[in-house]
């Protein structure tokens, strides 16, 4: 096996910490990646496979342990939502250069819609993840429901890129190969649709409403 002082960077810590706790350590990776977002799942989910696949634990352990650390790091991140509250954040967008609350009130409304759908999907696209957690706990989605959704949307993101690992075996990093090429893809098209605003705001600007801080 490629031990973890064979591997450099995030992979190399990665394998260290899941040889060193096990499934544990697996999850434990996966949690902090999802408070973390730099640190990149699509390395972290192939290796846990990889390192089951070596006998470090099992292919079952490897998909409940970094389910688990997906959930447990996404209501982290819900009670970091919970705590800034709706009013707190309408506050602090209202000071923001360029905004508007109106821009804040259709992005609530279309939570308040597709916000089950926004959870269970988001796990599933590279950055949002992460993020899609905050604004559920901003919304104050029911917790269970945001934990079954969470869980559900985890369980299948995390199972298909354990066993690519798994599988794959020494060629693990072919997985990055292809998620990469996704992720850059994202990337590309959150920069056009922030842009695409950015244009439409500064040609058309709206008059700015206030909100008072509570």
């Amino acid at each position: 096996m490629s031990s973890g002082s064979e591997l450099t960077g995030v992979a190399g810590w990665a394998v260290n910490l899941m040889e060193t706790l096990g499934g544990p350590g697996a999850g434990l990776a996966i949690a902090l990646e999802n408070l973390f977002p730099p640190l990149p799942s699509e390395i972290i989910l192939p290796l846990a496979g990889f390192t089951a696949s070596q006998g470090s634990f099992s292919l079952a352990g490897a998909i409940f342990w970094t389910t688990l650390g997906s959930v447990v790091g996404a209501l982290a991140l819900y009670g970091l939502g919970v705590a800034l509250g709706r009013q707190r954040l309408r506050a602090i967008w209202a000071r923001m250069p360029l905004t508007n609350l109106n821009d804040l009130d259709r992005t609530e409304a279309w939570f308040e819609k597709h916000g089950r759908k926004a959870v269970f999907f988001g796990r599933m696209i590279p950055i949002f993840r992460s993020l899609i957690s905050i604004p559920a706990g901003v919304e104050k989605m029911s917790i269970v429901t945001f934990t079954l959704l969470t869980t559900a949307g985890s369980l299948i993101w995390n199972t298909i890129f354990v066993l690519a690992g798994f599988y794959l075996g020494e060629r693990w990093t072919e997985v990055e190969a292809y998620t990469g090429v996704f992720q850059k893809i994202v990337i590309v098209v959150v920069v056009g649709l922030f842009a695409w605003w950015l244009i439409n705001r500064l040609r058309n600007p709206e008059p700015k409403i206030t909100g008072r801080a509570l």
